[in-house]
């Protein structure tokens, strides 16, 4: 394959937009399924598939939100972790939630299967950004909630992966430090 400098000067200065940014115009049924389509692309090591996708429009982000607020209450949750993930769902338009759906295999462990469930997520959020949207990955307690995974139509062996907003981002984020990769690379 010959070089794609576009595409790289891409990767090195992508940036996620913060959920909390992110407004309406979302992309339309159309546009989600082109990017699930570009998140798809990952490496699936015996071709399992081990993830799907669950679309939340306005009014199921609304919904989720609800049962956040009364698990956050059930648990005796902290009152400002509470509100905040409330929040990441209330005020959101358009969320993908990325399912890690491991499948049984004598030949790929779950790891791997976790893992590219993990490379869906960051994918989606790169086709997103490449495609002009705002996106952002989050997890957080309702993430690992089984009450709210089983709400989502999560079966007993999934997990969420990662909730990924999507939208039109309201403004630029500054720069954020960038890890030193020399300092995190050993050369052997």
């Amino acid at each position: 394959m010959p070089a794609q400098p576009p595409v790289m000067e891409f990767l090195l200065n992508r940036r996620s937009r913060p959920a909390k940014l992110l407004a309406p115009p979302v992309p339309d049924q159309d546009e989600i399924t082109l990017l699930l389509t570009a998140a798809a692309r990952v490496p699936d090591h015996g071709k399992l598939e081990p993830w799907r996708f669950v679309v939340l429009d306005r009014d199921a982000c609304q919904r989720v939100g609800t049962m956040v607020a009364t698990r956050g209450a059930e648990t005796e949750m902290e009152p400002d972790k509470l509100t905040k993930s409330v929040i990441a769902f209330a005020e959101a338009h358009l969320i993908v939630v990325v399912v890690a759906s491991p499948k049984p295999s004598e030949k790929i462990p779950k790891i791997e299967q976790i893992l590219s469930a993990g490379a869906v997520c960051v994918s989606l959020v790169n086709a997103a950004l490449a495609s002009g949207w705002g996106a952002n990955w989050l997890t957080g307690w309702p993430a690992y909630d089984e009450q709210i995974g089983a709400a989502l139509g999560l079966a007993a062996q999934e997990g969420v992966a990662g909730f990924i907003h999507l939208g039109t981002a309201r403004a630029t984020p500054p720069e954020r430090p960038r890890p030193d990769v020399a300092a995190l690379t050993t050369w052997a």
